[in-house]
């Protein structure tokens, strides 16, 4: 018993942060080429699911346009949530607002679960301006954040407009077809 309370302690002294989340910083190019669709959506409605231990918040949405087709899905899982008589939080996972649009960068694993691609990264509000133009913006992720090189970097709010947003992905997925190998007789 003394062992475990001393290894605790020296955890904590250590500073290693427990159930912490760190993040691997992703561009937008990043975003859009790792997601299997983009969808420009309005949540309607939330529910919670335990799903192989883990809590998940599922959001349906009405899907308003496609940026990047893929596989066809009318809800998102956000890690946490109370099911089952489990609660979890999970540092990072972002709170969708049933009523509210969204930009939502997402992938699918293998075994159909759709989630948002970078947690809080790949999610965007879009709210009218004042002059009638449409913004997207997400708010920096509050977790620890890496690099590519794995070098700790600090996150940062963007605000960009909807037509730059879809212009963005185009440019993006573009790119990454021009690399893709073609196959021909």
């Amino acid at each position: 018993m003394r062992f475990v309370a001393t290894s605790v302690l020296l955890a904590c002294a250590a500073g290693i942060p427990a159930g912490a989340t760190i993040l691997q910083q992703l561009t937008l190019d990043d975003m859009a080429r790792k997601s299997t669709s983009i969808v420009r959506a309005k949540v309607t409605a939330s529910s919670e699911i335990a799903r192989g231990g883990n809590v998940f918040t599922v959001y349906n949405f009405e899907t308003l346009e496609i940026l990047k087709s893929g596989p066809t899905t009318s809800e998102v899982a956000v890690p946490g949530g109370v099911a089952g008589g489990l609660r979890q939080v999970v540092a990072g996972a972002p709170i969708l607002h049933v009523g509210r649009e969204y930009v939502l960068f997402l992938w699918t694993s293998r075994s159909g679960l759709t989630q948002i691609t970078g947690m809080s990264q790949g999610l965007f509000s879009v709210d009218s301006t004042s002059n009638g133009d449409r913004r997207a913006s997400r708010v920096a992720a509050g977790e620890q954040m890496l690099d590519a090189s794995g070098h700790v970097v600090r996150d940062e709010m963007l605000s960009i407009s909807l037509t730059e947003l879809r212009a963005k992905i185009s440019r993006a997925l573009s790119v990454t077809s021009a690399r893709a190998p073609r196959t021909g007789k």
